[in-house]
């Protein structure tokens, strides 16, 4: 594969058995056989539709924001989106590329007066993350401020999707069954006051850092929300704050995060991630679906 990639595609940056630990904002994760940085959309459909026609398998892991690598790693390509950071503002609509934090499209709407994204100020990840799950935070989702989207599909074709052809609901969009990666987002936002738009943002990273241990690496909040209740009080409830298996640790500042406090391992916290569903389904029949992507091999 590293002769036929350097034959193919000397231009593009590619790093061969990378630990993805390096990448992943938990600090956890095994190699991945070739860790690929497409720089634009046209590179990005050109490395799908040789890697496809070259029968190698493809992992797209946008920014590594909220997913959880097993510790065997990833075989075949994987594709990391940080050098797609291009962003730019077009009356009311913001145009992202996929490796545009959310943040600093937040940042972008408050420099120029739109309102809408507030709710996002402090969700980590990237733009083609949060499409993908439809990220959501204080009440709001980006599904509502979303008007289309450019993908790549697993063919190798740019094609551009409307917020209706996404089916967005709770933290799910179509993109989840078609494996289509996200390379364009346009927002389509409202002109407000700035400073309305900026005291809005400044509440919510206040309440953000209160309430969540963002001194530790974490994939953020683990679980989805299960209907009637609170995560975080479910796990806390079940007397599960602190616990800790390795290096992983049920976060003592929101039960609803898993955080790598001592050089935790990918194994260290999917057991700690089975060991809370169980004893919160055994205490309470709730099951605690998770909302973090969990990919890779097995460590031998």
């Amino acid at each position: 594969m590293k002769e036929w990639w350097k034959e193919q595609f000397p231009e593009v940056k590619v790093c061969f058995h990378e630990p993805l630990k390096k990448y992943t904002y938990t600090k956890t994760g095994g190699e991945a056989e070739c860790l690929i940085f497409p720089k634009d959309k046209h590179e990005t459909a050109k490395i799908i539709k040789a890697l496809q026609e070259k029968q190698i398998p493809i992992t797209v892991l946008g920014n590594a924001s909220n997913v959880i690598v097993r510790d065997g790693g990833i075989k075949g390509a994987v594709i990391l989106l940080n050098e797609m950071t291009a962003m730019k503002v077009m009356g009311n609509k913001i145009l992202a590329e996929a490796g545009v934090s959310l943040i600093e499209v937040t940042k972008c709407a408050l420099e120029q007066s739109l309102t809408g994204l507030e709710f996002a100020c402090g969700i980590p990840g990237s733009v083609g993350g949060a499409m993908y799950m439809n990220a959501g935070a204080y009440g709001g989702e980006v599904c509502e401020v979303v008007e289309f989207v450019d993908v790549v599909t697993r063919t190798g074709e740019i094609k551009r999707l409307t917020n209706e052809e996404l089916e967005f609901s709770y933290r799910h969009s179509a993109l989840q069954e078609s494996g289509d990666l996200v390379i364009d987002v346009c927002f389509n936002l409202s002109p407000g006051k700035r400073e309305s738009i900026k005291a809005k943002m400044e509440e919510l990273t206040h309440l953000r850092e209160s309430k969540q241990p963002l001194e530790y690496p974490s994939c953020g909040s683990v679980f989805k929300r299960p209907e009637g209740h609170f995560t975080g009080k479910l796990i806390q409830d079940a007397g599960l704050q602190g616990f800790q298996i390795g290096g992983a640790q049920v976060s003592k500042k929101h039960a609803g995060f898993i955080v790598n406090i001592d050089h935790a391992t990918a194994t260290d916290y999917l057991a700690v991630i089975q060991h809370v569903q169980e004893i919160v389904f055994e205490q309470f029949q709730v099951r605690l679906e998770p909302e973090v992507k969990i990919i890779g091999e097995e460590s031998r």
